[in-house]
């Protein structure tokens, strides 16, 4: 029997040429987002001030099951795509166990994460509109990089709001975000409304990514010419982020594959359902019935400890509504946390998928994480970012499992960051200053009673 490959690469010509839109095979679909105004549906034409016009019809639509990726946008992952399936070999004998561990790896362009496959859709589609230039938010600066990346290849004017502590804590994303001529501003910031309110009322604050989005909706809004986009939580996102599935779907059925588990890390959910796409596909039309496993930080645990509420999109209260996990837009994650998972929120899709049972999700505490990372890191020679880590430390856990069971299951989980910008949280894990802080009940009530009550619903 031939050995299967360490890395296994698709050709340009096996790339997808159209993102899976999954939910078009969901039974119940997710609730819509609402107009915080009226309590109503949000319309297409409701979100032109906010998306530009193609991203907002993506946003909405739920029929569509395939959409064509456009030919400039093709060319463009051509640079960096498709990544590779890797079997991690040195990992299984390391760990002793029966089962087979793949992973998809996405760190191989400059960003260093799965975000440019979005970044550049969006960019894109706002070109063609004729946009003058974008704004977004970043939490650990993987997206706020990526975006800075595929702006500068279209030269659109790019201002990045990046969640303060991880502004002070990754330097070095800030350099690289100016050098792809982005401006990057530390959020809560004095240069918007929404960011001086939040500083008035807690001017010690660390910040968060629904604190970074509300100053970046408000410039995009007051400026002309300009439109936010989003890396994580949106619809259209997910779409984007289906290549990752659709490749990892097709090398494993070369391989005569098929994994028993899927597991990706939890923030906001670009990753995770990018991932899990097809697989979940074949879950809903009842072909097949893997396990696939949400993995999310103690520290900011929406899915294992949220509520499924409708609740903003972000703290200043400017977005629609969306009915998702949360742990409502006022909680701030401990600035201790590492990594860029630090979303209050969890995308609509998912959170119903969750909420009906076709998906598991575990939290676990960054230490165990970063001790996952390290071991892995020896074993497969790739440095990981902290957000990947958290599906390695879930896919280690499962393979342990099966040593115990000797049952030799198929893992596939998803790689789609590196940790070279992260050498600060490495440092405090490995001189033993890391802690973890898990929110206490009390913390999660706090932020659960200032949820937006909307009439007839909650």
């Amino acid at each position: 029997m031939t050995k299967i490959p360490h890395r296994l690469y698709l050709t340009e010509d096996q790339m997808p040429k159209q993102w899976y839109n999954l939910r078009a095979d969901m039974k119940d679909l997710p609730d819509p987002m609402l107009n915080p105004a009226t309590f109503k549906p949000v319309t297409e034409e409701d979100l032109y001030p906010v998306f530009c016009r193609e991203l907002a019809h993506q946003e909405l639509d739920n029929e569509t099951r395939y959409v064509d990726i456009p030919e400039e946008v093709q060319d463009f992952y051509k640079m960096y795509r498709p990544s590779p399936l890797i079997r991690a070999y040195n990992l299984e004998k390391a760990l002793d166990t029966p089962a087979k561990i793949y992973y998809k790896y996405e760190g191989n362009n400059t960003s260093g994460s799965h975000k440019l496959n979005s970044a550049i859709a969006q960019a894109y589609y706002a070109k063609k509109q004729g946009l003058t230039s974008l704004t977004t938010e970043t939490g650990a600066g993987q997206w706020g990089t990526a975006l800075a990346e595929a702006c500068s290849y279209y030269h659109l004017p790019l201002t990045v709001y990046m969640v303060k502590c991880s502004y002070e804590q990754k330097p070095f994303r800030k350099a690289i975000i100016q050098t792809f001529d982005g401006e990057i501003i530390p959020s809560p910031s004095s240069t918007t409304n929404a960011g001086r309110a939040i500083l008035e009322k807690d001017p010690n604050t660390s910040g968060s990514l629904g604190c970074a989005i509300s100053e970046a909706v408000e410039k995009a809004v007051t400026t002309e010419g300009c439109r936010y986009v989003l890396g994580s939580v949106l619809n259209q996102v997910l779409l984007h982020q289906s290549v990752i599935g659709l490749e990892s779907k097709m090398a494993m059925e070369m391989l005569d594959e098929y994994p028993d588990i899927v597991i990706g890390c939890a923030g906001g959910g670009s990753n995770l359902g990018g991932l899990i796409a097809p697989f979940m596909q074949d879950k809903l039309t009842g072909k097949s019935n893997p396990r696939i496993v949400a993995v999310e930080p103690a520290s900011c645990p929406s899915l294992t400890r949220g509520r499924y509420a409708y609740d903003f999109c972000d703290t200043g209260r400017v977005t629609p509504l969306a009915r998702m996990y949360t742990l409502g837009c006022g909680f701030i994650p401990s600035a201790s946390h590492a990594g860029g998972l630090r979303y209050h929120g969890m995308s609509p899709i998912l959170s119903k998928l969750y909420h009906d049972g076709y998906m598991e999700a575990v939290s676990v505490e960054q230490t165990r994480v970063f001790e996952a990372a390290v071991f892995f890191a020896k074993q497969e020679t790739i440095l990981p970012a902290p957000e990947s880590s958290h599906a390695i430390r879930a896919a280690i856990d499962e393979a342990l499992k099966c040593r115990e069971s000797g049952e030799a299951r198929t893992i596939l989980f998803g790689l789609t960051g590196t940790g070279y910008f992260d050498m600060n949280a490495y440092s405090s894990y490995l001189n033993g200053t890391m802690t973890d802080f898990i929110p206490t009940d009390e913390d999660l009530e706090k932020a659960f009673a200032e949820l937006p009550k909307i009439p007839g619903i909650q």
